[in-house]
């Protein structure tokens, strides 16, 4: 190999290596995007949580599709009454798990993630919302799209599905089938000051055997993974 073509291989190279650096890069700012959002939530930080997403985002939750920001704004804070901080409310998010994926060209990018979320309302909060429970459970799996957007990686797509929710003094295995707290969306925006754009069918949850789809392929084989039908 002549000195130009060793050259050539070596610009090859670190150009691999610094396209590879840049994806991790990307991998680390998709996961602070989505830990943020986590102790947003933990505090009713609603504003905040809003600015995490694309101008063109979509949300799923309960049923309901929320569209853009405007959507976004309706969906978090805008029929608890809640926003920031409260004494005596409790809203505890453990996100964790985290698998990401960024696309070749670095534009986009997909994950999921787990949350685990302890909730409730202490003993000596007055006017609490009455539909939170004293103590409460819920975990829920995130398969979220993201866009870099001005150069800064932000929620493109925000789908997000309830395993489980139930009260702490009966744990999981006494879990309803209904939500514990939050209702499924029945009317769309206006007609309800807070609802969706549009409806989707009810998620189920446990104690039915539900799999969300995988964004990825399986890690080994190179195979898509398939979504197994609950016995």
């Amino acid at each position: 190999m002549n000195a130009e073509d060793r050259i050539a291989a070596l610009e090859a190279q670190v150009a691999s290596l610094a396209h590879g650096l840049a994806i991790q890069e990307d991998v680390q700012a998709i996961r602070t995007l989505q830990f943020a959002y986590g102790y947003f939530m933990d505090k009713c930080m609603f504003a905040e949580i809003v600015d995490l997403f694309a101008e063109d985002a979509e949300l799923h939750f309960m049923g309901g599709v929320f569209k853009g920001k405007a959507g976004a704004r309706r969906l978090y804070g805008g029929s608890s009454g809640m926003n920031g901080p409260e004494h005596g409310m409790l809203f505890e998010h453990i996100i964790a798990q985290d698998i990401v994926h960024v696309a070749p060209d670095r534009t986009t990018a997909e994950g999921r993630f787990r949350t685990f979320m302890q909730g409730g309302v202490h003993r000596s909060k007055e006017g609490a919302p009455p539909a939170i429970p004293p103590q409460f459970l819920e975990a829920g799996i995130y398969e979220n799209r993201y866009v870099r957007e001005g150069g800064v990686w932000k929620f493109q797509l925000f789908n997000y599905k309830v395993v489980y929710q139930c009260d702490f003094s009966v744990g999981w295995a006494n879990a309803p089938e209904a939500p514990l707290m939050v209702s499924e969306h029945r009317k769309t925006f206006p007609e309800s000051a807070s609802g969706p754009d549009a409806l989707e069918a009810r998620p189920d949850r446990w104690p039915k055997a539900v799999v969300m789809p995988f964004h990825y392929r399986h890690p080994v084989t190179g195979e898509p993974i398939r979504t197994p039908v609950p016995k």
